[in-house]
């Protein structure tokens, strides 16, 4: 299986990724340095967790060279409004303490985002991100974009696990040249679903774990995987798919 997908700016971005949403600044800059020890390239975090000083530190700490890593993170709906985008990009790039963005997503759709994406499509040419793209968008609102902008996104980043598949939001991303990339890969361990009948009959039969096996399902369907651990084991067990 290939580890990188080509975006539709031909940027290539990794298949599986390290998220850190709900893990606290203080923690961050550790957890994120033992992904990139294991071998994770993507890192995925937001203006939104507030951890993304933490993220910085932990790049410039690796012994990883900046151009192997793909450091995504997303504007919040209360900086979408008229210049207050493109002072929060400058804003998170501060943050970050990084000279540019590999991906840049505005992480809901709401207020207007449609100025947000202006401010986005601007950065991207001005060379402070590499690409751009959405979160937790319908489909039916990426097209909306796609028609009445410059830029096409590059990725939606929407919720994707076995109990919540979202097939048809996935088939017509990929009919679009959109990937698709799942937030909550193993369904933020709710609704039972590391005991989940099926998923465990499926694990047992290959000898690997139920999450090694939800995160499989989603990269064998073209979908990118961001899972989150704090724990070292779990972190190296992800990325081992």
């Amino acid at each position: 299986m290939e580890k990188t997908v080509k975006l539709n700016n031909g940027v290539e971005m990794p298949v599986v990724g390290y998220g850190v949403f709900r893990i606290p600044e203080d923690e961050t800059k550790k957890v994120v340095g033992e992904a990139l020890d294991t071998g994770y390239r993507l890192i995925d975090t937001a203006a939104g967790y507030l951890n993304e000083k933490a993220v910085g530190q932990a790049i410039n700490d690796s012994s990883v060279p900046r151009d192997q890593i793909f450091l995504t993170t997303k504007l919040w709906v209360q900086d979408y409004a008229g210049d207050n985008a493109e002072k929060a990009i400058d804003g998170a790039l501060k943050r970050l303490d990084q000279d540019y963005i590999d991906l840049l997503l505005l992480h809901q759709p709401m207020g207007d985002y449609y100025n947000a994406w202006r401010a986005l499509e601007k950065v991207q040419k001005a060379g402070k991100v590499r690409a751009i793209g959405v979160s937790n968008f319908e489909s039916y609102q990426v097209a909306d974009l796609i028609v009445h902008n410059e830029i096409a996104p590059a990725v939606n980043q929407i919720e994707i696990n076995p109990l919540n598949p979202e097939n048809d939001n996935v088939n017509w991303l990929k009919e679009s040249n959109i990937v698709p990339e799942a937030w909550g890969p193993m369904g933020q361990a709710a609704n039972g679903i590391f005991t989940n009948p099926v998923l465990t009959d499926i694990a047992k039969n290959h000898h690997k774990t139920v999450g090694e096996v939800m995160l499989r399902w989603n990269l064998q369907r073209g979908v990118v995987v961001i899972p989150k651990s704090v724990h070292e084991a779990r972190i190296k067990e992800n990325f081992d798919v």
